[in-house]
């Protein structure tokens, strides 16, 4: 039972953490910069993935998509692809995860199950190093060109999008990680070496080695 309620919890922790993933990818500001002074109104800039966009103090936004993926920057289609498979492998770890989870009647035998709630782990894992790994090169770039003294474009700061994918991505590994010690606590298979074969569905050998008999005298 309490097998069970662990595996729960760390299902809604990880859909929380997907829902937050997921939200980041369109969400706006992932660099925001203002714009203060009495010759010009107050302005503020900011960028996500998609688009750069500058919001006036009426609250009227003027956006410009970017263009052909070919001509974007190499950190912004590298974050994209993280993002996207970020969101892609935490969609099929929920789905392996009602699969494997106990209190669904779905999935195959328990020996099934287990392997699917061990592989939902390891989705939610990567899902949740591929987010990390964006935000934190997005967030490296920002800081990058912030406190270079010969970069004289407009300057940018981190963005709330940033701290909503950093805190998704811990939720998704935490979550990944509860999935797998859930089950190695309660799985006999782990505790007598035979995770490994049991988990890749594979028969483990044995190699007898006769004991050492004490040879007579001559």
């Amino acid at each position: 039972m309490g097998n069970m309620a662990t595996e729960i919890a760390a299902f809604l922790l990880t859909i929380s953490r997907w829902i937050l993933v997921s939200s980041t990818v369109p969400t706006d500001y992932w660099k925001v910069s203002s714009v203060d002074g009495t010759v010009i109104a107050p302005a503020t800039f900011w960028s996500n993935l998609w688009k750069t966009c500058v919001t006036d103090s009426t609250g009227v936004s003027n956006c410009k998509e970017f263009p052909s993926m070919l001509a974007l920057d190499a950190y912004i289609q590298v974050c994209r692809g993280l993002m996207i498979a970020a969101v892609c492998l935490g969609f099929f770890g929920a789905a392996l995860a009602l699969l494997g989870m106990k209190c669904t009647k779905i999935g195959g035998s328990e020996t099934t199950k287990a392997r699917l709630t061990v592989l939902s782990g390891l989705h939610y894992i990567i899902s949740g190093i591929c987010c990390m790994t964006a935000c934190s090169v997005y967030a490296r770039r920002i800081t990058t060109d912030f406190f270079d003294p010969l970069f004289v474009a407009q300057k940018f700061e981190l963005g709330a999008a940033l701290f909503i994918g950093w805190a998704g991505s811990v939720l998704c590994i935490l979550g990944g990680l509860v999935f797998c010690l859930s089950l190695s606590e309660s799985s006999s298979l782990f505790k007598s070496g035979y995770s490994l074969h049991w988990l890749m569905g594979t028969r483990p050998t044995f190699v007898s080695h006769p004991r050492f008999k004490k040879r007579p005298n001559c």
